[in-house]
């Protein structure tokens, strides 16, 4: 089942963790108008048009950020942009991860041929750095946090699943790894804090991952 739950809620803004097989914004036909931003304004009369500051792949469950007026929309994008929003996710990987944390640093792009799927590319391709540090190994397979210092698209999936990065692929995957459909893949924005568009004060929220 896609849902959406509201875990804290001001009248400019609220923070909501959606499931894994959500969009976060409208996708391309009328099958994929349910998602995120839609039910916030369906919830909130009077929310902006286009309430979503950041996004996740449909795939990812975890916390979103969703402005209401637009001068938090503004405040919000902005601190995305300088890199003042801070993440963290929990993924589980298909297999066992040696070593117990470290930094990958890949240059990938988008496959143009292939899409949305995203491609290792040393020439063209645009870095993404990832923090990741190994909570666990159990039966195979690896518990680990990812803290991502950029926010490329697929980055956290690509990084997990290139030869070039970690080398296996999060469990469920269906564009990088054996995963077969929408919803399976292991990958939670467990962590989000950020600046108070008013005070300033800081903002940290946390999710358990149901795996």
């Amino acid at each position: 089942m896609k849902t959406m739950q509201v875990m804290y809620e001001e009248p400019e803004f609220i923070v909501v963790v959606k499931s894994s097989g959500l969009l976060s914004v409208p996708g391309r036909g009328s099958e994929n108008l349910d998602c995120v931003s839609e039910r916030v304004k369906a919830l909130y009369p009077g929310c902006i048009e286009q309430p979503s500051v950041h996004r996740l792949d449909m795939d990812t469950s975890g916390l979103l950020v969703v402005a209401r007026t637009k001068e938090v929309h503004r405040n919000l994008s902005i601190q995305f942009q300088e890199r003042e929003v801070h993440k963290r996710y929990i993924a589980i990987l298909d297999g066992e991860l040696d070593g117990s944390e470290g930094v990958v640093e890949l240059p990938f792009r988008l496959d143009i041929d292939n899409r949305p799927h995203q491609i290792y590319d040393p020439v063209h391709g645009k870095i993404g750095i990832t923090h990741w540090k190994k909570l666990l190994v159990q039966d195979g397979k690896t518990r680990i946090e990812f803290t991502p210092l950029t926010g490329r698209t697929h980055q956290l999936r690509v990084h997990a699943a290139s030869e070039h990065g970690l080398g296996i692929p999060i469990v469920g995957d269906p564009l990088y790894g054996t995963g077969t459909g929408p919803g399976l893949l292991k990958l939670h924005a467990c962590f989000l804090s950020f600046a108070h568009p008013r005070s300033g004060k800081r903002l940290e929220f946390y999710s358990e991952p149901l795996f």
